[in-house]
């Protein structure tokens, strides 16, 4: 066997590194790969050039929108060279046999900016839009859809909004449809959607009353790395009101989080509930990256003395994230009995 010369061993490493480089960005960049999808919605979707918020709803004409391919930049369809607002909308039915079950919409990768809705309920957003842009081309789109969004027996619009500031622009790439996930608890009460949020830590945001302080509103679950926050590390607090219905009152539930990206504290009415990660520290760790809490799963008791049925109650969760993405970045997220969550719970471990 002769032997290599120094210059073929050099060629060869590098081979290898690419190749390497190649499967780990794949592996990254696939992020469906739990998920099984009912519905392939990719295909001819109508199209319009400009913005009109109005453009989600239902039940407006589009007749004469154009129609162009999904997904595939527009550029590549007749509209090269354009930067700015676009609007994108598809229809699709539900089968008895998906009606019951969790769906999830992936869009795979917009470019630059989106904002998703279904029947004209937002269920995602990525980047931000001007005067604030963001991209967010990079960022992969699941979008969880809430059950009570959808029309089990006619008809569901999807309706995309884009912005796009350079270069390709639109739904590029990906395997576009509705995917279901054995694995996903769905909540009694779902409290996925916009949330007021502040970065800092500042504990006035377990008052009832947050008119005083200036916050925006994120999309949960999303990393908020992905809605204007890009490279943030530290603390955040996050807090969303809703409603009990009287039909819960004297339920104990779980609070259902989803995953959060790095540690978390979480009230209830003022109550902590639960708490995940260590949160004796006085500086930033200088490892913190090596930490594992980002992927557990969240599910805190509720005791039922805590809640206000048919009143107003407040949940607040209080973030700290140390290392890249940040926040409440996967569901599902809401409320769920107890007897129900052990029922579920049961139903996932038999399957």
């Amino acid at each position: 066997m002769r032997s290599r010369n120094p210059l073929e061993i050099i060629l060869l490493i590098i081979i290898i590194l690419l190749l390497s480089c190649e499967v780990r960005v794949n592996s990254l960049r696939d992020n469906s790969v739990k998920e099984k999808m009912v519905l392939d919605l990719s295909g001819k979707w109508k199209f319009r050039l400009g913005d009109d918020i109005s453009w989600k709803e239902k039940n407006i004409d589009d007749s004469n929108w154009e129609k162009i391919y999904v997904p595939s930049p527009w550029e590549n369809q007749g509209f090269q060279g354009y930067n700015g607002y676009a609007w994108y909308r598809a229809s699709f039915k539900l089968s008895k046999d998906l009606s019951d079950n969790q769906l999830y919409l992936i869009l795979g990768y917009v470019d630059d900016v989106d904002q998703t809705f279904i029947n004209g309920k937002l269920i995602g957003l990525a980047g931000g839009f001007p005067p604030n842009y963001r991209t967010a081309y990079d960022a992969f789109r699941k979008y969880y859809i809430p059950k009570e969004y959808l029309n089990k027996d006619g008809e569901n619009i999807i309706a995309v909004r884009v912005y796009d500031n350079e270069l390709d622009g639109g739904i590029i790439s990906g395997k576009i449809g509705l995917y279901i996930s054995g694995d996903v608890i769905e909540p009694d009460i779902n409290l996925s959607g916009i949330w007021d949020f502040r970065t800092g830590d500042d504990s006035l945001f377990l008052k009832e009353k947050i008119d005083d302080i200036k916050t925006t509103k994120l999309m949960v679950p999303a990393h908020w790395d992905i809605q204007g926050y890009q490279d943030y590390d530290g603390f955040a607090w996050y807090k969303k009101s809703f409603v009990v219905p009287k039909k819960y009152e004297g339920e104990n539930m779980i609070l259902l989080l989803g995953k959060i990206d790095d540690i978390d504290q979480t009230f209830v009415n003022g109550v902590l509930v639960g708490s995940t990660g260590n949160w004796n520290f006085k500086d930033i760790p200088k490892e913190f990256n090596k930490y594992d809490e980002y992927k557990i799963v969240r599910a805190y008791s509720v005791p039922a003395k805590i809640l206000k049925p048919g009143a107003e109650n407040t949940v607040v969760v209080r973030v700290y994230d140390g290392y890249r993405d940040g926040g409440i970045y996967e569901g599902p997220v809401g409320l769920i009995t107890v007897d129900n969550y052990l029922k579920k719970n049961r139903g996932i471990q038999s399957n």
